[in-house]
């Protein structure tokens, strides 16, 4: 599920304000706001969006919403979750359940949900399903890509409201429970055998389109006319091609084939924009970087030096600046995005520990940690070269670039980095199976640092060389890590809170569990000459990005003909 691109930050809201909605919106005693845009009665409905979101491989035709490579497909579009969180500006409401409430201390949460709600083939939606969804995620624990059952210790129901019961208090769980798990048909889900592999190729759910066609080349998605939002959703189609790499999406984009892109476009401005008035672009920041992952269980991304000289032999600034035109600003080894969690970021520490670009510094790491230089300038110890293979999505032309330079970079201080541009499907199955030196790759993020330091560094994230890891491709493990995470999911305290991820930054600089490289954005061109409804920034209603999902879903429902 995390093989993809993604996701959020805020583009506007301060990193402190947010600390104190993330409280507001995940802990309040009660809520029940109407849904963010009903439908309208003066829309027609019709037209056609083709979404243009390279991925770096053909369509597997796999619409489990919770598979390893191809969730976007029918997360949110097909399947729907119980609440929407807005990654971008950390904004909730309702969806399929239309309140919430926490209670015993944050120990216990419960949706209330709609009522008439119905899957697909006309059978109703009851809390039955949720219960069932949540607990097939316990059962089967590779579907638990966000580890929610190391807080829940049990699901209930109680007429229409769905109960979760919390080992202990663990509010930041909400945005994974109530955004990130998407609700299943018991009466066909429980037919399946093997739910991991399972490849749903005729699915059914409660989101407002339903499957039409696919082949690798093209998904078509078609109008839910019994959609429990009534009038939505407003388009009648979705086209979706499959595109290896980002050269082909860029020219459908500027010849205006598609209208929605979620890509890199070099010169954006002469490509893209100057083909008219009608073209537009917004590039909002993210939750995430993008990290070098060293595998923690392999010679020598096993050693801290060289992890230590990766990180100081990188020009961040002319990776960003060579790379990507400054789109992406470069990042830094605490892990905290700047000036987005501005006040999140420990300057004090990071100066202590001075991660800037120096190549002679990483030299001198190198020579103490006994590597000596060859006399082909590459560093090698007991026989042994500083020879890596860094993975890539070879469809990924920013990212091509990207590891072209740091493959630059390391060169100049003894290490030899030689890029593998693969397949988006077979990238991510390395990454997750462990198969790497080294893995060039951009997690989830969230509303705070701790979601994408959870994803990074919690232990329940991991898996053994060889078993699939959801997002911990480093394989880092520690107890004490662990409890931070822990100790930060029990209190919404802020301050106690920013205390953690102080201590957790102090991990990155100290372990260098992972390398960041730059920060992210969300890719959002989009083409206004037939549709309307679009993510603006004054209207950002939705994380824009055509990769993130459930947020894709909301861009669908306010789309409209002009």
């Amino acid at each position: 599920m995390l093989g993809l691109r993604r996701r959020s930050g805020s583009p506007g809201l301060g990193r402190a304000a947010m600390a104190v909605a993330l409280v507001a919106i995940f802990a309040a005693a009660q809520v029940t706001p109407s849904l963010a845009s009903p439908a309208a009665k003066h829309i027609k409905i019709g037209g056609t969006v083709v979404i243009d979101n390279v991925q770096g491989n053909l369509w597997p035709c796999d619409f489990n919403p919770y598979s390893a490579t191809a969730s976007l497909l029918s997360a949110g579009i097909i399947y729907e979750p119980l609440w929407y969180v807005n990654q971008d500006t950390n904004r909730g409401h309702s969806w399929l359940a239309k309140t919430y409430r926490w209670s015993n201390g944050n120990k216990k949460l419960t949706f209330t949900l709609r009522p008439g709600l119905r899957w697909s083939d006309g059978k109703k939606l009851t809390a039955k399903d949720a219960i069932f969804t949540f607990n097939l995620l316990r059962k089967f624990r590779a579907l638990d890509v966000n580890a929610i059952w190391t807080v829940l210790s049990r699901v209930s129901a109680s007429g229409n409201k769905v109960v979760f019961t919390f080992k202990h208090r663990a509010v930041p769980f909400f945005f994974y429970i109530a955004d990130q798990t998407f609700i299943l048909p018991q009466h066909l889900w429980a037919k399946v055998k093997n739910p991991v592999t399972y490849t749903d190729p005729n699915p059914v759910g409660s989101g407002a389109f339903l499957l039409n066609r696919c082949s690798p080349q093209n998904i078509e998605y078609v109008r839910n006319p019994h959609y429990w939002q009534h009038g939505k959703p407003y388009l009648s189609k979705i086209e979706y091609p499959g595109y290896i790499s980002n050269d082909t999406g860029n020219r459908d984009l500027q010849n205006g084939t598609a209208n929605w892109g979620a890509q890199y476009i070099p010169n954006i401005r002469s490509y893209y924009l100057s083909q008219g008035p009608n073209r537009h672009a917004w590039f909002p920041p993210q939750g995430y970087d993008i990290f070098i992952f060293p595998n923690l269980k392999k010679w020598p991304t096993s050693v801290l030096a060289v992890r230590q000289a990766i990180s100081l032999g990188l020009d961040r600034v002319n990776v960003s600046k060579r790379g990507v035109y400054h789109y992406l600003p470069p990042a830094n080894q605490s892990g905290v995005i700047t000036p987005n969690w501005k006040s999140w970021y420990d300057k004090k520490l990071a100066a202590k520990y001075k991660y800037t670009y120096q190549p002679k510094r990483a030299i001198k790491l190198l020579k103490k940690a006994g590597f000596k230089r060859g006399s082909d300038g590459i560093f090698q110890k007991h026989g042994r070269k500083l020879s890596l293979t860094l993975n890539n999505v070879g469809g990924y032309t920013d990212w091509v670039g990207e590891v072209s330079i740091i493959a630059q970079d390391l060169k100049k201080i003894g290490i030899n980095v030689t890029p593998a541009n693969l397949s988006g499907n077979t990238h991510s199955s390395d990454e997750q199976l462990g198969q790497f030196q080294l893995d060039y790759e951009s997690p989830l993020g969230g509303p705070t640092p701790y979601y994408q330091f959870r994803q990074l560094l919690d232990s329940s994230n991991t898996a053994p060389i060889g078993k699939m890891a959801s997002s911990n491709y480093e394989r880092f493990r520690s107890k004490a890590v662990d409890r931070l995470f822990n100790q930060y999911a029990a209190t919404t305290n802020p301050k106690v809170q920013h205390r953690i991820i102080n201590q957790i930054q102090a991990v990155m600089l100290k372990q260098v569990p992972v390398i960041p490289v730059l920060e992210g954005v969300n890719w959002y061109e989009y083409d206004t000459s037939k549709l309307t409804g679009w993510v603006t920034k004054k209207n950002d209603y939705a994380a824009p990005a055509a990769y993130n999902f459930p947020d894709q879903a909301q861009v669908l429902l306010h789309l409209h003909l002009k």
